[in-house]
């Protein structure tokens, strides 16, 4: 073999092997935008920002009129849904969004024990919803999916809507299911009575979004840096990597004893 072919064979093979490293480095970084919030889904303000005001007067009711908490809402600017019972000794606050890959595995993991406690009577829930996914990947299903719960609070059906949402929530992060009011009325019809006109309706006017943004805004004023942002007693307990649902039950039931 000449000198000129092996030259030839070598720069092509250091070629392909500087392509596989591009290739590589692309991979890696779109999983990190997109798939890599199994953590948390991560705040990026000024994309949030940008996005929601380049979409203002757009969105179907985006944020037009006053701000319609929903019913039962309460805290400052009755910003908080609550589930469980005023009395309980422990209030877990829960920043959430429906498009967020990484609430839904705090809901998949903690649900069954955050039912448990705020059905004994023992810890009181505050939800508080945003739209994070909106602003950093664009589309509107974290508000609509928001607006559609609160019109399920309105019901006296939050609890069991709020799950049903993750339950059937898309796949993919990028995936803005929920921005289509039919899709967000038909998984309405899994939960017992909350399909009514009155439901439809709420869901159909936007009724909540100016609240749902609202709720945001507060969000981003708090200095939070992603979803899902869990506060017990107003520490956030979602940051400790070795919380656990039996460890958040230990702490809970230690402070009905004591």
């Amino acid at each position: 073999m000449s000198e000129k072919n092996r030259d030839g064979k070598r720069t092509a093979r250091e070629r392909l092997a500087v392509e596989r490293e591009k290739q590589k480095a692309a991979d890696k970084r779109r999983r990190a935008l997109i798939v890599g919030a199994s953590v948390v889904c991560v705040l990026g303000l000024a994309a949030v920002i940008g996005v929601l005001a380049a979409n203002a007067g757009k969105e179907k009711g985006s944020s037009a009129g006053p701000a319609v908490a929903p019913s039962g809402a309460q805290g400052k600017d009755s910003l908080a849904i609550p589930v469980g019972k005023d009395g309980a000794k422990s209030t877990l606050t829960v920043w959430e969004d429906f498009r967020c890959p990484a609430c839904q595995a705090f809901e998949v993991a903690y649900r069954p024990t955050l039912h448990e406690l705020a059905d004994a009577g023992k810890l009181r829930i505050e939800y508080r919803l945003v739209r994070l996914i909106d602003g950093n990947l664009g589309g509107t299903g974290s508000l609509r999916a928001a607006n559609a719960a609160a019109c399920a609070q309105d019901a006296g059906k939050f609890r069991d809507y709020h799950d049903v949402l993750y339950a059937n929530q898309p796949k993919e992060e990028t995936d803005d299911a929920f921005a289509n009011d039919d899709k967000l009325i038909e998984l309405a019809g899994k939960v017992k009575g909350l399909d009514t006109p009155a439901f439809r309706k709420c869901v159909k006017d936007g009724t909540h979004n100016s609240w749902v943004d609202k709720s945001n805004k507060a969000f981003q004023a708090g200095g939070f840096s992603g979803t899902p942002t869990v506060l017990l007693g107003g520490k956030n307990i979602y940051q400790d990597r070795s919380m656990t649902p039996a460890k958040l039950k230990e702490m809970v039931e230690a402070a009905n004893r004591g």
